[in-house]
Protein backbone atom coordinates (compact mmCIF):
# COMPACT_ATOMS: atom_id res chain seq x y z
CA UNK A 1 0.00 0.00 0.00
CA UNK A 2 1.13 3.54 -0.76
CA UNK A 3 1.07 5.95 2.17
CA UNK A 4 -1.87 8.35 2.21
CA UNK A 5 0.41 11.38 2.37
CA UNK A 6 1.99 10.31 -0.94
CA UNK A 7 -1.36 9.91 -2.70
CA UNK A 8 -2.55 13.31 -1.42
CA UNK A 9 0.15 14.94 -3.54
CA UNK A 10 -1.80 13.91 -6.66
CA UNK A 11 -5.10 15.49 -5.58
CA UNK A 12 -6.20 18.11 -8.10
CA UNK A 13 -3.14 17.56 -10.31
CA UNK A 14 -3.26 17.10 -14.09
CA UNK A 15 -1.78 13.70 -14.89
CA UNK A 16 -1.18 11.91 -18.18
CA UNK A 17 -0.82 8.13 -18.24
CA UNK A 18 0.37 6.83 -21.61
CA UNK A 19 -0.56 3.19 -22.09
CA UNK A 20 -3.16 3.66 -19.38
CA UNK A 21 -5.30 0.83 -20.77
CA UNK A 22 -2.57 -1.78 -20.17
CA UNK A 23 -2.22 -4.08 -17.19
CA UNK A 24 0.02 -1.64 -15.26
CA UNK A 25 -1.47 1.55 -16.63
CA UNK A 26 -5.01 0.76 -15.51
CA UNK A 27 -3.76 0.18 -11.98
CA UNK A 28 -1.92 3.52 -11.99
CA UNK A 29 -5.03 5.23 -13.37
CA UNK A 30 -7.21 3.69 -10.66
CA UNK A 31 -4.90 4.87 -7.87
CA UNK A 32 -4.64 8.39 -9.28
CA UNK A 33 -8.38 8.77 -9.88
CA UNK A 34 -9.09 7.54 -6.35
CA UNK A 35 -6.59 10.14 -5.09
CA UNK A 36 -8.53 12.93 -6.83
CA UNK A 37 -6.19 13.59 -9.75
CA UNK A 38 -7.42 14.80 -13.14
CA UNK A 39 -6.29 11.87 -15.28
CA UNK A 40 -5.91 11.61 -19.05
CA UNK A 41 -5.10 8.33 -20.77
CA UNK A 42 -3.35 8.24 -24.15
CA UNK A 43 -3.64 4.87 -25.86
CA UNK A 44 -4.65 3.31 -29.18
CA UNK A 45 -6.66 0.58 -27.46
CA UNK A 46 -10.45 0.75 -27.80
CA UNK A 47 -10.90 0.17 -24.07
CA UNK A 48 -12.35 2.24 -21.22
CA UNK A 49 -10.72 1.37 -17.89
CA UNK A 50 -12.04 4.08 -15.53
CA UNK A 51 -15.09 6.33 -15.73
CA UNK A 52 -13.28 9.24 -14.06
CA UNK A 53 -10.41 9.31 -16.56
CA UNK A 54 -10.45 11.03 -19.97
CA UNK A 55 -9.65 8.41 -22.62
CA UNK A 56 -7.82 9.68 -25.70
CA UNK A 57 -7.12 7.36 -28.63
CA UNK A 58 -3.83 8.79 -29.82
CA UNK A 59 -0.83 7.50 -31.76
CA UNK A 60 2.18 8.45 -29.66
CA UNK A 61 4.64 7.81 -32.47
CA UNK A 62 3.66 11.34 -33.59
CA UNK A 63 5.66 14.15 -32.00
CA UNK A 64 2.82 16.62 -32.50
CA UNK A 65 0.39 14.37 -30.68
CA UNK A 66 2.87 13.87 -27.83
CA UNK A 67 3.16 17.63 -27.45
CA UNK A 68 -0.64 17.94 -27.51
CA UNK A 69 -1.40 15.36 -24.84
CA UNK A 70 1.42 16.38 -22.47
CA UNK A 71 0.59 20.11 -22.55
CA UNK A 72 -0.37 21.58 -19.15
CA UNK A 73 0.36 18.31 -17.37
CA UNK A 74 1.83 18.33 -13.87
CA UNK A 75 2.92 14.70 -14.06
CA UNK A 76 3.39 12.17 -16.86
CA UNK A 77 3.57 8.41 -16.44
CA UNK A 78 5.03 7.10 -19.69
CA UNK A 79 4.01 3.43 -19.72
CA UNK A 80 3.11 2.98 -23.40
CA UNK A 81 5.12 0.45 -25.33
CA UNK A 82 5.13 -2.57 -27.62
CA UNK A 83 4.82 -5.95 -25.93
CA UNK A 84 5.65 -9.27 -27.52
CA UNK A 85 7.18 -12.63 -26.84
CA UNK A 86 10.84 -13.41 -27.48
CA UNK A 87 9.74 -15.13 -30.68
CA UNK A 88 7.63 -12.25 -32.06
CA UNK A 89 10.16 -9.61 -31.02
CA UNK A 90 12.92 -11.56 -32.77
CA UNK A 91 10.95 -12.37 -35.90
CA UNK A 92 9.69 -8.80 -36.35
CA UNK A 93 12.40 -6.73 -34.71
CA UNK A 94 11.52 -3.55 -36.60
CA UNK A 95 7.86 -3.79 -35.55
CA UNK A 96 9.06 -3.70 -31.94
CA UNK A 97 12.09 -1.43 -32.18
CA UNK A 98 10.88 1.43 -34.39
CA UNK A 99 7.54 2.36 -32.74
CA UNK A 100 9.09 1.92 -29.29
CA UNK A 101 11.86 4.38 -30.13
CA UNK A 102 9.43 6.83 -31.70
CA UNK A 103 7.00 6.79 -28.78
CA UNK A 104 9.73 7.15 -26.17
CA UNK A 105 11.80 9.82 -27.90
CA UNK A 106 8.80 11.94 -28.84
CA UNK A 107 7.00 11.70 -25.51
CA UNK A 108 10.02 12.51 -23.37
CA UNK A 109 11.05 15.41 -25.61
CA UNK A 110 7.46 16.72 -25.50
CA UNK A 111 7.53 16.54 -21.69
CA UNK A 112 10.80 18.47 -21.64
CA UNK A 113 9.51 21.18 -23.97
CA UNK A 114 6.19 21.43 -22.09
CA UNK A 115 8.07 21.67 -18.78
CA UNK A 116 6.18 18.81 -17.12
CA UNK A 117 7.00 18.89 -13.40
CA UNK A 118 7.68 15.17 -12.98
CA UNK A 119 7.95 12.28 -15.42
CA UNK A 120 8.48 8.56 -14.90
CA UNK A 121 9.59 6.27 -17.71
CA UNK A 122 9.09 2.50 -17.59
CA UNK A 123 12.07 0.62 -18.93
CA UNK A 124 12.35 -3.17 -18.64
CA UNK A 125 14.41 -6.08 -17.47
CA UNK A 126 15.38 -6.57 -21.11
CA UNK A 127 17.66 -3.52 -20.91
CA UNK A 128 19.99 -5.50 -18.64
CA UNK A 129 22.85 -7.65 -19.83
CA UNK A 130 21.92 -11.28 -19.20
CA UNK A 131 22.84 -12.64 -15.77
CA UNK A 132 21.13 -14.36 -12.87
CA UNK A 133 20.81 -11.56 -10.30
CA UNK A 134 20.11 -8.12 -11.77
CA UNK A 135 21.36 -5.23 -9.64
CA UNK A 136 21.54 -1.56 -10.62
CA UNK A 137 25.05 -0.95 -9.25
CA UNK A 138 26.48 -3.86 -11.22
CA UNK A 139 25.09 -2.77 -14.59
CA UNK A 140 27.40 -1.44 -17.27
CA UNK A 141 25.81 0.67 -19.97
CA UNK A 142 28.50 -0.48 -22.37
CA UNK A 143 27.32 -4.09 -22.11
CA UNK A 144 24.79 -5.32 -24.66
CA UNK A 145 21.20 -5.85 -23.44
CA UNK A 146 19.97 -9.43 -23.15
CA UNK A 147 18.00 -9.00 -26.39
CA UNK A 148 17.88 -6.63 -29.36
CA UNK A 149 14.55 -5.27 -28.11
CA UNK A 150 16.34 -4.08 -24.98
CA UNK A 151 18.27 -1.50 -27.00
CA UNK A 152 15.15 0.64 -27.45
CA UNK A 153 14.67 0.78 -23.68
CA UNK A 154 18.37 1.38 -23.06
CA UNK A 155 18.49 4.22 -25.59
CA UNK A 156 15.60 5.99 -23.89
CA UNK A 157 17.40 5.74 -20.57
CA UNK A 158 20.35 7.41 -22.30
CA UNK A 159 18.04 10.15 -23.57
CA UNK A 160 17.16 10.94 -19.95
CA UNK A 161 20.86 10.85 -19.06
CA UNK A 162 21.53 13.35 -21.85
CA UNK A 163 18.84 15.66 -20.45
CA UNK A 164 20.48 15.53 -17.05
CA UNK A 165 23.96 16.28 -18.43
CA UNK A 166 23.00 19.07 -20.82
CA UNK A 167 20.03 20.69 -19.10
CA UNK A 168 20.50 19.65 -15.46
CA UNK A 169 17.08 17.98 -15.50
CA UNK A 170 16.53 15.78 -12.43
CA UNK A 171 12.76 15.27 -12.60
CA UNK A 172 12.76 12.30 -15.01
CA UNK A 173 12.59 9.05 -13.05
CA UNK A 174 13.28 5.59 -14.53
CA UNK A 175 12.15 2.14 -13.43
CA UNK A 176 13.21 -1.17 -14.90
CA UNK A 177 10.33 -3.62 -14.64
CA UNK A 178 10.57 -7.38 -14.25
CA UNK A 179 7.90 -9.62 -15.83
CA UNK A 180 4.54 -8.08 -14.87
CA UNK A 181 1.26 -10.02 -14.87
CA UNK A 182 -2.28 -9.32 -13.71
CA UNK A 183 -5.76 -8.18 -14.79
CA UNK A 184 -5.72 -6.44 -18.17
CA UNK A 185 -2.67 -8.35 -19.40
CA UNK A 186 -2.16 -9.16 -23.06
CA UNK A 187 -3.88 -12.52 -23.57
CA UNK A 188 -3.41 -12.64 -27.33
CA UNK A 189 -2.13 -16.22 -27.89
CA UNK A 190 0.26 -14.97 -30.58
CA UNK A 191 2.06 -12.39 -28.46
CA UNK A 192 1.24 -13.19 -24.81
CA UNK A 193 3.98 -13.77 -22.25
CA UNK A 194 4.15 -16.94 -20.19
CA UNK A 195 1.46 -16.38 -17.52
CA UNK A 196 -1.30 -14.96 -19.77
CA UNK A 197 -0.41 -17.56 -22.42
CA UNK A 198 -0.88 -20.37 -19.88
CA UNK A 199 -4.14 -18.88 -18.62
CA UNK A 200 -5.43 -18.55 -22.18
CA UNK A 201 -4.68 -22.23 -22.95
CA UNK A 202 -6.29 -23.35 -19.69
CA UNK A 203 -9.40 -21.29 -20.46
CA UNK A 204 -9.43 -22.73 -23.99
CA UNK A 205 -9.44 -26.18 -22.35
CA UNK A 206 -6.30 -27.48 -24.02
CA UNK A 207 -5.80 -31.06 -22.88
CA UNK A 208 -3.05 -31.22 -22.00
CA UNK A 209 -1.77 -27.66 -21.66
CA UNK A 210 1.68 -27.83 -23.24
CA UNK A 211 4.46 -25.90 -21.51
CA UNK A 212 7.73 -25.26 -23.31
CA UNK A 213 10.87 -26.58 -21.62
CA UNK A 214 11.18 -28.66 -18.47
CA UNK A 215 9.77 -26.01 -16.11
CA UNK A 216 13.05 -25.30 -14.33
CA UNK A 217 13.56 -21.79 -15.72
CA UNK A 218 13.30 -19.17 -12.95
CA UNK A 219 11.96 -15.66 -13.51
CA UNK A 220 10.96 -12.64 -11.42
CA UNK A 221 7.18 -12.24 -11.79
CA UNK A 222 5.53 -9.22 -10.15
CA UNK A 223 1.80 -8.54 -9.81
CA UNK A 224 0.56 -5.47 -11.70
CA UNK A 225 -0.76 -3.63 -8.64
CA UNK A 226 2.62 -3.95 -6.92
CA UNK A 227 4.41 -2.73 -10.06
CA UNK A 228 2.00 0.21 -10.36
CA UNK A 229 2.66 1.23 -6.77
CA UNK A 230 6.40 1.15 -7.47
CA UNK A 231 5.95 3.41 -10.50
CA UNK A 232 3.84 5.92 -8.57
CA UNK A 233 6.43 5.98 -5.79
CA UNK A 234 9.24 6.45 -8.32
CA UNK A 235 7.55 9.54 -9.74
CA UNK A 236 6.80 10.92 -6.27
CA UNK A 237 10.23 10.43 -4.71
CA UNK A 238 12.28 10.58 -7.91
CA UNK A 239 15.23 8.40 -8.86
CA UNK A 240 17.79 11.11 -9.59
CA UNK A 241 17.77 10.33 -13.30
CA UNK A 242 18.98 6.78 -12.68
CA UNK A 243 16.96 3.58 -12.92
CA UNK A 244 15.66 1.42 -10.08
CA UNK A 245 14.37 -2.13 -10.28
CA UNK A 246 10.67 -2.83 -9.80
CA UNK A 247 9.92 -6.53 -9.42
CA UNK A 248 9.01 -9.06 -6.76
CA UNK A 249 12.64 -9.66 -5.86
CA UNK A 250 11.83 -13.37 -5.85
CA UNK A 251 12.41 -16.18 -8.29
CA UNK A 252 9.57 -18.45 -9.42
CA UNK A 253 10.12 -21.42 -11.69
CA UNK A 254 7.78 -22.03 -14.61
CA UNK A 255 6.88 -25.33 -12.98
CA UNK A 256 5.89 -23.41 -9.82
CA UNK A 257 3.68 -21.11 -11.89
CA UNK A 258 1.94 -24.08 -13.52
CA UNK A 259 1.50 -25.94 -10.24
CA UNK A 260 0.14 -22.86 -8.48
CA UNK A 261 -2.43 -22.38 -11.23
CA UNK A 262 -3.26 -26.08 -10.96
CA UNK A 263 -3.87 -25.67 -7.21
CA UNK A 264 -7.10 -23.74 -7.89
CA UNK A 265 -7.91 -24.64 -11.52
CA UNK A 266 -8.36 -28.22 -12.73
CA UNK A 267 -6.38 -28.95 -15.90
CA UNK A 268 -3.86 -31.43 -17.28
CA UNK A 269 -0.44 -30.26 -18.38
CA UNK A 270 2.80 -31.55 -19.82
CA UNK A 271 6.29 -30.11 -20.32
CA UNK A 272 7.75 -30.27 -23.81
CA UNK A 273 11.49 -30.60 -23.26
CA UNK A 274 12.16 -30.44 -27.00
CA UNK A 275 11.26 -26.74 -26.96
CA UNK A 276 13.68 -23.97 -25.89
CA UNK A 277 13.15 -22.34 -22.50
CA UNK A 278 15.71 -19.51 -22.34
CA UNK A 279 18.30 -18.53 -19.73
CA UNK A 280 18.00 -20.53 -16.53
CA UNK A 281 17.53 -17.73 -13.99
CA UNK A 282 16.80 -13.97 -13.88
CA UNK A 283 15.84 -12.23 -10.63
CA UNK A 284 15.80 -8.53 -9.84
CA UNK A 285 17.46 -7.17 -6.71
CA UNK A 286 14.94 -4.62 -5.38
CA UNK A 287 17.00 -3.38 -2.43
CA UNK A 288 17.59 0.05 -3.96
CA UNK A 289 13.87 0.56 -4.66
CA UNK A 290 13.01 -0.42 -1.09
CA UNK A 291 15.49 2.13 0.28
CA UNK A 292 15.09 4.97 -2.25
CA UNK A 293 11.36 5.03 -2.96
CA UNK A 294 9.97 2.85 -0.13
CA UNK A 295 8.76 0.18 -2.57
CA UNK A 296 7.29 -2.90 -0.90
CA UNK A 297 5.56 -5.54 -3.08
CA UNK A 298 3.11 -7.59 -0.99
CA UNK A 299 1.00 -9.74 -3.37
CA UNK A 300 1.70 -13.46 -3.09
CA UNK A 301 2.01 -15.55 -6.24
CA UNK A 302 -1.18 -17.51 -5.56
CA UNK A 303 -3.24 -14.38 -4.81
CA UNK A 304 -1.92 -12.63 -7.91
CA UNK A 305 -2.69 -15.60 -10.14
CA UNK A 306 -6.18 -16.00 -8.66
CA UNK A 307 -6.97 -12.33 -9.33
CA UNK A 308 -5.62 -12.61 -12.88
CA UNK A 309 -7.62 -15.76 -13.63
CA UNK A 310 -10.83 -14.28 -12.18
CA UNK A 311 -10.42 -11.14 -14.29
CA UNK A 312 -9.70 -13.03 -17.51
CA UNK A 313 -12.71 -15.31 -17.14
CA UNK A 314 -14.86 -12.17 -17.04
CA UNK A 315 -12.99 -10.43 -19.90
CA UNK A 316 -11.80 -13.19 -22.26
CA UNK A 317 -12.08 -11.08 -25.41
CA UNK A 318 -10.63 -7.75 -24.26
CA UNK A 319 -7.29 -8.47 -25.90
CA UNK A 320 -9.04 -8.21 -29.29
CA UNK A 321 -9.54 -4.48 -28.63
CA UNK A 322 -5.83 -3.89 -28.12
CA UNK A 323 -3.48 -2.75 -30.87
CA UNK A 324 -1.03 -5.44 -31.95
CA UNK A 325 1.99 -3.76 -33.54
CA UNK A 326 3.25 -7.13 -34.79
CA UNK A 327 0.12 -7.48 -36.92
CA UNK A 328 0.70 -4.13 -38.62
CA UNK A 329 2.52 -4.53 -41.91
CA UNK A 330 4.01 -1.32 -43.28
CA UNK A 331 4.32 -0.67 -46.98
CA UNK A 332 7.81 -0.81 -48.42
Amino acid sequence: MIAEEVLKNFTGKNVLVTGGTGLIGRQVVSMLCDAGAHVKIASLDAIVVHDKAVHLRRDLTSFEICKEVSKDMDFVFHLAGVQGTVQTSSAKIASHFVPTLMMNTNMLEACRLNKVRKVVYTSSIGAYADREILKESEESLTASPMSFAGWAKRMTEQQIYAYRVQYGIENFAIVRLSIVYGPGDNFDPETALVIPALIYRIFRKDNPVTVWGDGSVVRDFVFSRDAAEGIVLALHYGTGGRFVNIGSGKGYSIREIVETLNSFITFNYEFDTTKPSGSHKRIMDITLARDMILYNPTTSLVDGLKQTWKWFVSHPDEYLKKVNYFAIETES
